[in-house]
C-alpha cells in the first residue's frame, strides 16, 4: 500500500535506532504475546506460543513447510487463479502442480469440491496450498467452505499449508476464519503462514510466523529452519511487529475504512464502463477486474492497460490461464491517485471503442 506505517511502529523503530547497538539479539519477551493477543482479540483464535515458529518471510515459510512434508515429484494442489509465487515455489522445488481451478459463477468464485475430491484421492498428492483470503480476487472463505475443504484433505491425508497473510484485511460484512481455528483435527493437519507485512504496510521491515500445531511436523520444520540458518532475529523487524500487533488496531481500522471508500469509488466509476466487470472483493486491498469484454488477447490487454491507460497492474495470466482477460489492481493508495487512474482507464477504453 502507499500508506505510512502506524505511528506506533515508526516510534518503536526510532527508539530502537536511538539505542545504537545492533548486535545479535533474542526474540523480545513481548513479541509472541503481542502476536497471540492480536490473533485472539481480532479473530478469536487461541494459539499456543510453543506452536509458533519464525521465518524470514511468508514465501520462505511456505517453501520450508512444503519441503518438510513432501518429496520431489509429489503432487501439490493449487486452486487458480492464485498467487503466482505458489507456482514458482512448486517448480523450483520440483513438486508436481495439481490444478483444481476455482469456479466463477455470477461474479463470485467458489471452490470446486468435486474436483478437489478427485485431486486429493490421488495417493501421489500430499499437500494443498490454500490462500485464505484468496489472492488475487479477495474471496474471504467462509467457515463452512473451509470445513468442507479440510474434511476432504483429512480424509485423503493431504496436508493443508495455508497462506493467511491477508487475514487481517477482511472487509465489512465478512469474517476471516483461520483454517487452524476450526478444531484440533483441522489444526493438526495444517501449517499456517502469517505476517503483519500486508496488514500494516511493513513488508520491507518484518518477518513471518508459522503456526504448526502438530509436534512431529513442527520438529521437522524447526530442523529445516536450523539447517538453512534462517533462525536469526532482526532487531527492527522485532520491534516493528511487536508495536503493530500491540497497538495497531485503530490504524488498521482507519485503513480498512479508507480502502472501502476506494472500493466504492471503483464501483461507481466502473458502472459507466460496461467493458469492465469488478469481481466484488470480500477482503484485501487488491481488486480482480474482468476485461474479457474488450476481446484482447492476454499480452495485448497488458500492453493496452500499461501503454494506453498507464496502469501498472499485475497481468491476469500470471495467476494461471484462468486469469487470461483479467488484471489485478492495487487500491491501497490515495483516492486522488485512484480517481486519476480511473479517468485514464475510461479515456483509454473510450478511444479503443
Amino acid at each position: 500500500m502507499d500508506f505510512r506505517a502506524p505511528d506506533c511502529v515508526t516510534r518503536a523503530m526510532q527508539t530502537r535506532l536511538d539505542h545504537g547497538v545492533f548486535g545479535y539479539e533474542t526474540v523480545p519477551d513481548g513479541l509472541m504475546p503481542a502476536l497471540t493477543g492480536w490473533l485472539k482479540r481480532r479473530h478469536g483464535w487461541t494459539v499456543q506460543t510453543k506452536h509458533i515458529l519464525r521465518a524470514p518471510n511468508v514465501l520462505n515459510a511456505l517453501s520450508m513447510a512444503l519441503c518438510g512434508s513432501t518429496e520431489q515429484g509429489d503432487g501439490v494442489i493449487v486452486q487458480p487463479p492464485v498467487f503466482f509465487d505458489f507456482y514458482d515455489i512448486l517448480r523450483e522445488n520440483d513438486r508436481k502442480i495439481v490444478r483444481n481451478p476455482l469456479v466463477l459463477a455470477d461474479g463470485r468464485y467458489s471452490f470446486d469440491f468435486n474436483g478437489l475430491e478427485r485431486c486429493a484421492r490421488d495417493p501421489d498428492v500430499k499437500v494443498l496450498l490454500l490462500c485464505n483470503p484468496h489472492n488475487p480476487m479477495g474471496r474471504v472463505w467462509t467457515e463452512s467452505e473451509l470445513r468442507r475443504l479440510g474434511q476432504i484433505c483429512a480424509r485423503h491425508k493431504v496436508l493443508v499449508i495455508s497462506d493467511e497473510m491477508h487475514g487481517d484485511l477482511a472487509l465489512s460484512g465478512h469474517r476471516y476464519v483461520p483454517f487452524a481455528s476450526l478444531g484440533s483435527e483441522f489444526a493438526t493437519n495444517s501449517v499456517t503462514c502469517l505476517s503483519p507485512a500486508k496488514s500494516f504496510n511493513i513488508a520491507a521491515c518484518c518477518s513471518a510466523f508459522t503456526v504448526v500445531p502438530d509436534d512431529t511436523r513442527r520438529a521437522t520444520f524447526m530442523a529445516a529452519n536450523s539447517r538453512l540458518t534462517v533462525n536469526k532475529n532482526n532487531a527492527f523487524a522485532n520491534v516493528a511487529m511487536q508495536a503493530a500487533y500491540a497497538g495497531g488496531d485503530a490504524w488498521l481500522e482507519s485503513v480498512l475504512d479508507y480502502i472501502e471508500g476506494n472500493l466504492d469509488l471503483v464501483r461507481d466509476r466502473l458502472a459507466r464502463l460496461p467493458q469492465v466487470d469488478l469481481i466484488d472483493p470480500e477482503g484485501t486491498f487488491l481488486l480482480w477486474l474482468d476485461f474479457r469484454a474488450l476481446g484482447l488477447p492476454p499480452d495485448e490487454l497488458t500492453a493496452f492497460l500499461r501503454q494506453k491507460a498507464e496502469w501498472a497492474v499485475t497481468s491476469g495470466q500470471a495467476f494461471g490461464p484462468e486469469g487470461n482477460g483479467f488484471a489485478r489492481l492495487n487500491i491501497g493508495c490515495t483516492r486522488a491517485r485512484l480517481s486519476r487512474a480511473l479517468d485514464q482507464l475510461e479515456t483509454a477504453i473510450t478511444r479503443h471503442g
